[in-house]
């Protein structure tokens, strides 16, 4: 079966994808003049493949069915790509190895296109444009910070080409209501233009859900679970001792801003300003104060812990500079005066939202909530032009500037809460504490030190490695923080126990409440996505349902040695 690669260059099956800037793409030659069916009204689309959401796992597997030559129909509820590193404005939280291997080539080469994107249209220093490892932001949370649209013009470039062929057709501003289902097989998505109000038929043979909240799930009757599991249940150290449905992580409504010096930006007092100075958030062990002073609760033992802030990056004692800590424009990457100022997103404790759940909930709790949170993100800013201590003395920064053109926003928030925990599938497998958690799986396994690794899948089809790292709930838990182990991604946790054709490509795969920690991260998501994408392909070609690939060994093998054969790894290097 010959294939494109990246470089434009035909390579059989046992190819891998080339480490190196896009400038080809992949094309199945068999299928190579296939297009999505469009109705003379527009109203009913027909593809291969149907995906809802474009966030990374949504946006990773489109990649992946469309250079094995299926055609594509993907929504997205907001006009960018990218998800958690666009919409949501959240820059990558990855792991050290990141620059070499831990994530699929794919993923990579995108990185290395969001510096050659500053490389071409920025007035990089000499230094910067000729530094391999650029990153643009320089911000402290990841080796590669950069402004949110920036990822989303990035993905769109990579996605011109099918768009131009019409093996891929995006519908932006696109918000899936309802979906036609018989028996154990999803037929068709209903999807409502968000500007228009008129629907749009989606039939295809597979379906994704790669929505930020699980939104397919309920749609389709597809099983899944919410909120936290019981210990009794899982086993799991972390876990609590009943099963609270409503039990999620907090979701943060981000923002960017920039400071200028000796000029004032303040915004107006926000509506509800009064009530967030002075909210304490209760929670399981205590908070540390009230939640929009500089002080948090360490998430590794849940003591206080003081936090710094100077917008000029100053630095502020031993404490994290929460300035510096997610920034997305450095002054010192650029020719001088170029910039007025350093900007960064902030997604910090300090507006992150415990008072509600927005996950299975009514449209109206989800928008109250949502508003709310806007709210605290807007209080935390004009706390900090107006009353944050600064070091001689004063209060308040009133050059901090909100940066709604960095976010495509009017109101300078986010186009979409930063979603940490949704619905996760009841799936054939579901990955445990045991299986990932340092402390757990040492006692499961008898083994420590450098023998210590986490379970080995048998379906591996992708890895990944982040902490368990699960933020202050919605029912008042505190940080829920421990090391992980560099882990695999199951197959089985990728399928559903009933519906025989959705697949999820987010943080609604066969995870717990607590696994869910290490999961939800911006490359592991990419990979559940990718792996999905080319699950749909493989399965059309043998002609058979993905639970049958799981359980037969030789289809199994056939389909893992596909996956590698296109840059995923499936197996950590010892």
């Amino acid at each position: 079966m010959n294939r494109r690669n990246f470089m434009g260059k035909v390579v059989l099956g046992g190819g891998t994808i080339a480490s190196a800037t896009l400038t080809g793409i992949p094309v199945h030659a068999s299928q190579s003049r296939k297009s999505v069916n469009i109705n003379e009204n527009g109203k009913t689309l027909k593809a291969d493949l149907i995906i809802a959401g474009a966030g990374l796992g949504g946006c990773s597997a489109a990649f992946a069915a469309l250079r094995n030559g299926l055609t594509v129909v993907m929504t997205e509820e907001t006009d960018w790509l990218g998800g958690q590193l666009s919409q949501q404005g959240v820059p990558p939280d990855e792991h050290k190895w990141i620059e070499t291997h831990g994530a699929p080539e794919l993923y990579r080469i995108f990185r290395e296109k969001i510096r050659d994107y500053y490389k071409r249209y920025y007035p990089l220093t000499k230094e910067a444009a000729a530094n391999k490892r650029l990153n643009p932001g320089g911000g402290s949370v990841s080796r590669l910070c950069f402004e949110p649209k920036v990822g989303h013009m990035v993905l769109q470039e990579m996605f011109a080409a099918y768009e131009s062929a019409r093996k891929l057709i995006l519908l932006k501003h696109h918000k899936v209501n309802s979906a036609k289902v018989t028996g154990k097989k999803v037929q068709a998505l209903i999807a409502k233009n968000l500007i228009t109000n008129k629907d749009v038929l989606l039939e295809g043979a597979y379906f994704v859900d790669a929505t930020e909240l699980g939104d397919l799930l309920p749609l389709t009757g597809t099983a899944y679970i919410t909120g936290s599991e019981a210990k009794a249940d899982t086993g799991e150290f972390h876990a609590g001792v009943t099963h609270r449905p409503n039990n999620n992580q907090s979701f943060t409504m981000c923002f960017a801003m920039d400071y200028v010096k000796g000029e004032d930006w303040t915004i107006p007092k926000p509506s509800d300003y009064d009530y967030w100075r002075d909210f304490t958030p209760q929670m399981n062990p205590p908070w540390a104060g009230k939640m929009l002073e500089l002080n948090y609760s360490n998430p590794k033992d849940v003591q206080p812990k003081e936090l710094g802030f100077h917008p000029e990056g100053i630095k502020t004692g031993n404490k994290l500079n929460l300035m510096v800590y997610r920034k997305i424009i450095f002054q010192g990457n650029h020719q001088p005066g170029f910039y007025q100022g350093d900007a960064t997103l902030v997604n910090w404790p300090q507006n992150d939202y415990v008072s509600g759940n927005i996950v299975d909930v009514s449209e109206a709790e989800f928008k109250k909530h949502i508003e709310a949170s806007k709210q605290q993100s807007l209080s935390l800013l004009y706390w900090l032009q107006t009353e944050a201590p600064r070091p001689d003395g004063g209060k308040g920064w009133p050059g901090l500037r909100l940066r709604n053109d960095l976010m495509g926003t009017e109101d300078g928030l986010a186009k979409y809460p930063y979603v940490r925990e949704s619905r996760r599938i009841k799936a054939l497998f579901t990955v445990l504490e045991e299986h990932v958690g340092a402390e757990q799986r040492s006692q499961v396994s008898g083994l420590e030190g450098k023998d210590l690794k986490a379970a080995e899948f048998y379906d591996s089809v992708g890895i990944g490695y982040y902490h368990i790292d699960l933020h202050p709930s919605s029912e008042g838990d505190n940080y829920i923080d421990f090391a992980s182990l560099p882990f695999q991604i199951p197959l089985g946790a990728l399928i559903p126990q009933e519906t025989e054709n959705l697949l999820p490509a987010n943080k609604n795969i066969g995870t717990t409440h607590i696994t869910n920690g290490c999961y939800r991260l911006h490359p592991v998501e990419w990979s559940i996505g990718e792996a999905a994408g080319m699950l749909v392909p493989f399965a059309i070609t043998k002609g058979v349902s993905p639970k049958t690939i799981r359980e037969n060994s030789e289809l199994l093998k056939e389909f893992q040695a596909f996956v590698r054969s296109q840059g995923i790894e499936t197996s950590w290097p010892d």
